[in-house]
């Protein structure tokens, strides 16, 4: 089982996010299950883009970024991995935008393991917005620029542009 809170909601169940996470205005919750495990006894490296997933279209909705008129779609992703995770476990993934561009956006990604209470990956992704039928970039509105920005700016954190 998964969930998203804002980094506010943390705070207002009195459950202070960790100093890895600060500058973080998104954070989903992801557990760790069995099935996530390979046959090394930690979590697969696949897994963490599954987790990365998530948690971007997590940060997408909160921001109100889908429309029937554009898709967004995933250009690049990497992941570095610090310290292996094994279940049970249960992280907190910081999501941000890096990097505001005219028609792409760079995101952050940090993995926080409770159990641990270490980072133990970071990570980013590219991506672009193209037209419903994906044959054309386009450039994010001016609206979509300053929800984007603000919801930054009220984490603490001011991304490229």
């Amino acid at each position: 089982m998964s969930q998203s809170v804002s980094s506010s909601e943390f705070l207002s169940e009195h459950i202070k996010p960790p100093e890895a996470l600060a500058g973080f205005g998104s954070i989903y919750v992801q557990n760790v299950v069995w099935n996530d495990m390979d046959a090394f006894n930690h979590v697969n490296n696949v897994v963490y883009y599954r987790y990365a997933e998530s948690a971007r279209i997590n940060y997408l909705n909160e921001l109100g970024a889908f429309s029937n008129e554009v898709t967004t779609v995933l250009a690049q992703s990497s992941c570095t991995y610090l310290k292996p995770v094994v279940f049970p476990d249960t992280l907190l993934i910081g999501v941000r935008t890096k990097k505001l561009g005219n028609t792409s956006i760079i995101m952050e990604y940090a993995y926080f393991s409770t159990a641990q209470q270490a980072l133990v990956a970071t990570g980013e992704s590219v991506l672009v917005r193209l037209n419903k039928e994906g044959t054309k970039k386009l450039p994010w509105s001016t609206t979509e620029r300053s929800n984007i920005l603000a919801f930054e700016k009220a984490a603490g954190h001011s991304p490229q542009i």
